[in-house]
């Protein structure tokens, strides 16, 4: 029998950072939708939709709460009962049955990764599809609705709104703040606030829209209409009878011959991210494109573009399935969408693509090195270029005068303002000099060996050539310092971190000899193997590694190991990877293996790639499956957290965030790679 995954959280509407919907419970309709910082208290982040069905005269509630918040009296409502929910990588379905009618709300954001136009496109769509299963006729008309708590930071500002008729009577209403304090807003937990929330409707007879207050969803469940002209009682805070954007879609008369209908949710940011002190907007607008324009093409593509999602859906798990099983496809499913949308896509000065992270649920960093370095396997599977796109800020960052260091900076501002780094506040103590420095030269070897070719190293030769030479001084025998598991504390002599450096310092032997440099090809690749031998001298504990060099008894997940394998550089022995797997297996817990032997806690993303380094696939999937077990019955209902407990499966802490597209170095292990 197949066992549905019951995700933590759910992906409705997923673009970017600030673009971004979830369900956080079993069923649609069992509270609030919500932006993925949303507080458990009800306090901050509820973004509001609702959705109703008419059949037959009698309302059936499918998604959201009537009220907008729990202090208020709640009109009760029946629900049709929700049988099933699909999540794929592109699309999420909701299907419900009730009253000889079933429904299917499907939820679908086109983040394909070899389609820029469309994946950059700020737009979302939602499908209502109904039919009779009872072989009776049925009368059925659908409310769906959008608030204004979609476009603010805090339901105490104010709104205003409008409504126009695009070419081909498209319909297209818009709520935005009134302030628009554009690029002002930055740091971690923080909703936008400038820019306007569109609701879209393609032509039809059979439709009604109006900009009102929330009271409309009780008047439709009672009077069976809603008002014919929009509110003009603004502008007004949302906090004061919340202004929501509604439409009624008639069906007319169903029968168990399917009928369906769209909308397009979309969101016009008019500037997305300030670039080393330019204000720049989304890729979508490079050539002028205007918001009219980008949602008539939302509309006008829809059936092209619910094909090619159908398409990659099912190409994508049944690749994930043949490699890593039912469990397997389901992590990666609820993984994709999230991985994608917690970028953002412009163009810099030179048109050249800049794909930056925001650092979700930690401290709200842009363009963070040690966040890109874990999603990459996920993007190097599908455009290489978005990889080279998290890459440029840093160069760019680390040849100003504003860097004053010889390694490889962490990140390059506080999302969404990218004007440098503020990680730590630039302290020496606080850096990460060989993590950066080797993940910025893994990064490049993986572009470069999945491209075929040598052009981006070349550009930037200069700084790889320098941060090779600080891990060759330096990488060893790490000194007191963090990693990416900033978390854990400084560290010093971590072995994990010295496989990071020796790899890199492998890695620039490999663009050497992509950039036909032969001698020096030899020298860097020679260099690392005798660096992989003096290591497992050092880290050597009887059946397994040693998380630190002078600490006996420890142990880590090795997951830097993995690249020695994907670049077939063989710097360490197959020996040295299957005795760490066959120690991890004796370490492992209810929901995982730990990150180390401090503590019970693990990270996902290095989970899947210390698995990875089995080479029986039977002991990869066993180390895998338990983070399935953990995404299914995990109490803390949240966008996928990357850092929880093996033992209880509670979340440390982390949501939403980018490095989940780590989750696919199962499927990129499996990518061939030519190697120069």
């Amino acid at each position: 029998m197949t066992i549905a995954l019951r995700p933590p959280a759910v992906p409705l509407v997923t673009v970017d950072p600030y673009f971004s919907v979830w369900s956080s419970n079993d069923h649609l309709y069992d509270d609030h939708t919500h932006h993925w910082t949303y507080q458990p208290d009800g306090t901050t982040g509820i973004h509001g939709m609702v959705g109703m069905i008419r059949i037959d005269g009698k309302v059936w509630g499918f998604m959201g709460k009537l009220s907008q918040t729990d202090n208020e009296q709640e009109q009760e409502l029946d629900h049709l009962k929700q049988i099933q929910l699909i999540v794929e990588p592109l699309n999420t379905i909701y299907i419900f049955e009730g009253a000889g009618v079933t429904l299917k709300v499907e939820f679908m954001t086109p983040l394909l990764l070899d389609k820029l136009d469309v994946l950059a496109r700020p737009a979302s769509y939602v499908t209502f599809e109904v039919w009779a299963n009872d072989g009776v006729q049925h009368d059925v008309q659908i409310y769906f609705d959008v608030t204004g708590e979609w476009c603010v930071h805090d339901t105490s500002q104010q709104v205003n709104w409008s409504r126009v008729t695009l070419e081909n009577n498209i319909e297209d209403m818009k709520i935005g703040s009134v302030d628009q304090p554009i690029l002002k807003r930055e740091g971690d937990d923080t909703r936008i606030d400038w820019g306007y929330l569109h609701l879209v409707l393609p032509y039809s007879s059979r439709a009604e829209t109006v900009i009102h207050s929330i009271d409309i969803r009780k008047q439709w469940v009672e009077n069976r209409s809603i008002p014919k002209n929009d509110d003009t009682n603004m502008p007004r805070s949302v906090n004061e009878n919340c202004p929501v954007m509604a439409a009624v879609l008639d069906f007319g008369t169903v029968n168990p011959e399917k009928k369906s209908n769209f909308l397009v949710l979309a969101y016009d940011d008019i500037a997305s991210i300030e670039y080393f002190h330019q204000s720049l907007p989304g890729y979508w607008k490079r050539h002028g494109q205007t918001m009219e324009q980008t949602l008539q093409l939302a509309v006008s593509e829809y059936s092209v573009i619910k094909k090619d999602c159908y398409k990659f859906n099912k190409e994508l798990r049944q690749r994930a399935m043949e490699v890593g099983g039912s469990k397997y496809r389901d992590i990666v499913s609820l993984a994709y969408r999230q991985a994608i949308a917690a970028h953002k896509l412009i163009l810099d000065e030179n048109e050249d693509l800049i794909f930056l992270s925001k650092e979700n649920n930690s401290n709200g960093c842009i363009g963070t090195v040690d966040v890109s370095y874990p999603s990459i396997p996920l993007f190097l599977m599908y455009n290489p270029e978005l990889v080279k796109g998290m890459m440029r800020p840093i160069f760019h960052y680390a040849r100003s005068e504003e860097w004053p260091f010889d390694f490889a900076p962490h990140d390059v501002g506080c999302y969404p303002i990218a004007n440098g780094q503020v990680y730590g506040k630039n302290a020496l103590e606080n850096q990460m000099p060989i993590e950066e420095c080797g993940n910025m030269l893994i990064m490049m070897t993986a572009v470069s060996l999945a491209e075929g070719k040598k052009d981006f190293a070349e550009e930037n030769w200069d700084l790889l050539t320098q941060w090779a030479e600080y891990l060759n001084k330096n990488g060893l025998d790490p000194g007191h310092q963090l990693c990416t598991d900033d978390f854990a504390g400084h560290l010093a002599h971590n072995s994990n971190l010295s496989i990071k450096a020796i790899i890199g310092i492998g890695s620039y032997g490999l663009l050497c000899g992509m950039l036909g440099k032969v001698e020096e090809k030899e020298k860097y690749i020679k260099r690392a193997k005798q660096m992989a031998n003096e290591w497992e001298k050092m880290a050597n504990d009887k059946d397994h590694y040693k998380l630190t060099f002078d600490q006996p008894g420890t142990w880590s997940l090795k997951y830097n190991l993995i690249w020695d394998n994907v670049f077939s550089l063989n710097l360490f022995s197959k020996d040295v990877k299957q005795k760490e797997i066959k120690y991890y297996l004796t370490q492992q817990n209810r929901f995982g293996i730990p990150l180390d032997s401090r503590e019970t806690y693990t990270k996902a993303d290095w989970l899947v790639w210390a698995a990875a380094l089995a080479d029986q696939k039977e002991e990869g999937l066993s180390l895998i499956e338990p983070l399935w077990h953990f995404l299914n019955e995990t109490e803390d209902r949240v966008p996928f957290t990357d850092w929880y407990d093996t033992k209880t499966g509670k979340r440390l802490n982390f949501k939403n965030r980018s490095v989940v597209g780590g989750l696919f170095m199962l499927l990129l292990k499996v990518t061939d790679w030519n190697n120069n």
